[in-house]
């Protein structure tokens, strides 16, 4: 959050009045969440976490990087019949607790207060509201805006589909004025000339250095996945078709980040973000070639608009910007609304006059204003309502639940210490005195993510088989590696002889002899980076025949053979021969990339590495694990025009495939691959055959946030 204009703007400001001073941003979340299945208990938990902290650390529950600032009260206030009345009455209730609980920010961030850091420095700091996290609902409770209406700016909602937005921000101080003015004949008068609501003391009216209106950031969660995105989804199923939707959803290749909907997605119900997150990683391969009615200038259109809408989403989740990005993120939305007349020509939109549509423009000044979206994303707070809510209920007697639930929270917080304390004393034994080493011992060493950061290979141990017969490997009821022995010899000859040309490594690879008739094989390919994701398994890749049962013969798991991302001019381990690391020279972008099929990871025995390779040392023999792969063609110069993805092919055939053996090492990442459907999806295609059946694809950029910012 440093990074942002906010808090240099803050520092100044204070420093104008004393020098010396230390920004605490604030940033409150807050939102009412189901603690029960049934009766419909609800809990109103109000978090508090500051911008000091690292986001790392913020995102994590298990960090303690937030705590329960309070419960807010929940009742609905039915004895008061008049709705209109209850509804005043529940917002001046809302602002009433909100200005009891930020009571201590008044003078502490006006006149600062002494705090110790972890660092044992003492510092004057001033704690101010820099960010209020919540859903649109909240965002209108708590600037006193009215529902329909921006709370960022003064558009009104009969124009909230005006791009770009022609009206200025909220005016705070006009909006504190008219605040102030209650009690007196005009107040009501006044707050409609500030465009909100009459609502008795605002929490917010004497925070010292904050500005409610911009302090409402933008939302990944209920903005982006169940605002925008849900609504494009339905647009699409009333545009498209819901049953070609879900033959197409259905038939999709599997992959390791892609979740594949077997009875398609119109028939989900009450869907949730992480399921709208997976839909948007394959949605737009399952939008090209639709037949529509406006004929193929509609379609193209149709894509257009869905690309624009899915790269916004996509780079409003980078962890790091740039002008570069920040322009690229403009230039996105300006394109969805060149191409959204689409939807009304088709007949699914009337207009755009949505809030959470409109909220789109307001994200690029959000990050320079707050840094990046993950510093005030709504997810955080929606995962600490299990801990912080959901499960302090049912450890309650579910009456009088509220004391029960702090309590109990309490008791959890001192036996947290309490670990913390028995485990730094057995770090004083056992190292000698030093500071309290958090999480198992690991520092904490705080740095900026890094989506440029490669993936590296992870193989397990020991293989999933240790004897597969080279007949299996063949045969296309297993493996499918047709072509595995003489791609095998030609690996050999031009390990040995790089020089070779293809015609000599041709001839010369009759000769080569295979010393074995089993081999030790692999089915699964892990990508991590330590360094950056820790342990966590980025991506991967699945290579495995179909597992059938003992005695029925049915297939329990189907064959599955990834697709990836291979490396042809690309910095590769020096131990390579030096005509594999020319070829294989320079930065890695798409085009010094071209797809594969992955049918056999394996390994060679040192008996056979002497039997090929005789007399040579062993930092110049090949690595331990191999590879049999199935090429795709090249990419093109450039991405398809409309839906900027790059198109490969390959025969339908088997006998017509080309086949290598290369290096695991020289695998980047897994791919996935959309189908060209051509007009409607033949019924014969499915899930775990689609890949062996069609011919021609698109590479899906969406697969994944590291795939998105790497591959395109």
């Amino acid at each position: 959050m440093h990074t942002g204009k906010w808090w240099w703007t803050v520092q100044k400001q204070l420093e104008a009045i004393r020098p010396g001073a230390t920004v605490l941003p604030v940033i409150i979340s807050s939102d009412k969440t189901q603690v029960t299945l049934f009766r419909n208990k609800s809990a109103y938990p109000v978090y508090l976490t500051i911008g000091n902290l690292p986001k790392s650390i913020r995102q994590k529950p298990g960090r303690q990087g937030q705590i329960l600032l309070a419960y807010l009260p929940t009742s609905r206030l039915e004895h008061i019949p008049n709705k209109s009345a209850r509804r005043r009455t529940l917002t001046n209730l809302f602002h009433a607790c909100m200005r009891a609980l930020l009571e201590p920010l008044h003078c502490a961030g006006k006149d600062g207060v002494t705090m110790m850091s972890g660092d044992g420095v003492s510092r004057r700091c001033h704690p101010i509201l820099a960010s209020y996290i919540g859903d649109y609902p909240e965002q209108c409770l708590v600037t006193c805006t009215y529902n329909g209406d921006c709370p960022v700016c003064l558009c009104p909602h009969s124009d909230l589909e005006s791009f770009p937005c022609p009206y200025p921000s909220r005016d705070f101080a006009a909006s504190v004025e008219a605040a102030r003015s209650v009690g007196s004949p005009d107040f009501n008068d006044a707050c409609g000339d500030a465009h909100i609501k009459p609502v008795q003391h605002p929490f917010w009216k004497d925070l010292p250095h904050a500005n409610i209106f911009q302090s409402m950031t933008v939302d990944v969660l209920h903005q982006l996945y169940q605002g925008v995105f849900k609504h494009l989804v339905a647009w699409l199923k009333e545009a498209c078709g819901t049953e070609e939707i879900d033959a197409r959803v259905a038939r999709l290749p599997p992959n390791h980040s892609i979740c594949v909907f077997y009875k398609g997605i119109s028939n989900l119900s009450r869907v949730s973000g992480a399921e709208h997150r997976q839909i948007s990683s394959f949605l737009l391969g399952v939008v090209i070639d639709m037949d529509l009615p406006g004929g193929r200038e509609a379609t193209n259109e149709l894509v257009r608009a869905c690309r624009a809408l899915l790269d916004f989403m996509y780079m409003a989740q980078y962890p790091i910007h740039s002008s570069q990005t920040l322009s690229a993120l403009a230039e996105a939305l300006a394109s969805f609304h060149e191409n959204r007349q689409i939807f009304v020509t088709l007949g699914v939109r009337t207009g755009f006059n949505i809030p959470k549509f409109h909220s789109l423009v307001h994200y690029v000044n959000c990050i320079k204003l707050f840094g990046t979206t993950d510093n005030y994303s709504t997810e955080t707070s929606e995962r600490l309502h299990i801990d912080l809510a959901k499960d302090a209920y049912r450890a309650t007697n579910h009456k009088d639940e509220y004391p029960q639930m702090t309590k109990w929270l309490e008791h959890r917080e001192k036996i947290v210490r309490h670990a913390d304390y028995i485990s730094w004393r057995s770090q004083q034994i056992v190292v000698g005195p030093q500071p309290f080493a958090h999480s198992g011992g690991q520092d904490v060493v705080c740095k900026p993510p890094d989506l440029d950061a490669p993936l590296h290979v992870k193989m397990t141990r020991h293989p999933t088989r240790q004897s597969v017969a080279l007949d299996d490997i063949i045969s296309p009821s297993q493996y499918g590696a047709r072509f595995f022995v003489p791609a095998l010899a030609r690996f050999v000859v031009r390990w040995r002889h790089p020089e070779y040309s293809s015609r000599l490594v041709e001839y010369h690879a009759h000769d080569i002899l295979m010393p074995f008739n089993r081999l030790p094989v692999f089915h699964r390919i892990k990508f991590w980076n330590e360094h950056v994701y820790g342990k966590k398994t980025v991506d991967s890749i699945h290579v495995h025949p179909a597992s059938t049962g003992s005695r029925s013969g049915e297939a329990l798991v189907s064959a599955r053979f990834d697709t990836a991302l291979v490396r042809v001019r690309s910095t590769v381990p020096s131990t390579l021969p030096q005509s594999t690391r020319a070829e294989a020279d320079g930065q890695s972008t798409p085009l010094d990339t071209r797809v594969v099929q992955v049918r056999v990871v394996f390994s060679l025995s040192k008996k056979s590495l002497d039997f090929f390779f005789p007399g040579m040392p062993q930092h110049q023999r090949p690595p331990a694990h191999l590879a049999y792969v199935e090429w795709f063609s090249k990419f093109g110069t450039s991405p398809d025009r409309n839906a900027k993805m790059y198109k490969v092919t390959r025969p339908s055939d088997h006998a017509d495939r080309t086949a290598a053996i290369l290096p695991v090492s020289l695998i980047e990442r897994s791919v996935h691959l959309t189908p060209k459907w051509g007009g409607p999806v033949p019924r014969e295609w499915s899930s775990d055959t689609v890949l062996e059946r069609c011919s021609t694809f698109y590479v899906n950029p969406f697969k994944d946030l590291h795939t998105y910012f790497n591959v395109y």
